[in-house]
């Protein structure tokens, strides 16, 4: 049967004949580019004065709320202290609002606020919107194959969002 997944024979990672091995130079610039993209768009007017650890878990609670707190240390792959920290400053700032849980106090859900919805909101089109203006600075070629780059990216997201669980 042929497909285009890998296959493993205990546990490591096959590459099947007709695929091309990825070398080394390659995985290294991917990495690096997306990386690079994603700290050059991560500065905001709308999240000014907020960690990019900030950022990310109101994103997460906004977009995937209520949650609870050990889910969301989970999600955000973050030291559950960490996560309990950023929670209690991001509701100083009337961003989530952090509620007990009726059937166990010692647990709480957090959910984003109006004011955290609309942060995530506005931070989210202006990098959208700077992100749109660079493509539209490369030339259509260019702008073609990062497009038609789109489902294998977003199918490495997925991957890679399965494994680090």
């Amino acid at each position: 049967m042929l497909n285009d997944e890998m296959t493993t024979t205990i546990g490591t990672p096959v590459q099947r004949a007709e695929q091309a091995p990825l070398d080394a130079d390659s995985t290294d610039r991917l990495r690096a580019a997306i990386g690079k993209l994603s700290r050059r768009l991560r500065p905001t007017v709308a999240a000014s004065g907020l960690t990019p650890s900030q950022v990310s878990v109101l994103f997460t609670v906004a977009r995937r709320g209520p949650l609870g707190l050990s889910e969301l240390a989970e999600i955000e792959a973050m030291n559950p202290t960490m996560v309990s920290r950023i929670v209690v400053q991001l509701c100083e700032l009337g961003l989530i609002k952090r509620e007990s849980r009726a059937e166990d106090r010692r647990a709480a859900t957090v959910t984003a606020t109006a004011s955290g919805r609309r942060v995530r909101e506005r931070v989210h089109r202006e990098r959208s919107r700077a992100l749109g203006e660079h493509v539209l600075e490369l030339a259509a070629p260019e702008r073609e194959a990062l497009l038609a780059a789109l489902p294998a990216l977003e199918h490495l997201v997925e991957l890679v969002g399965e494994r680090s669980r």
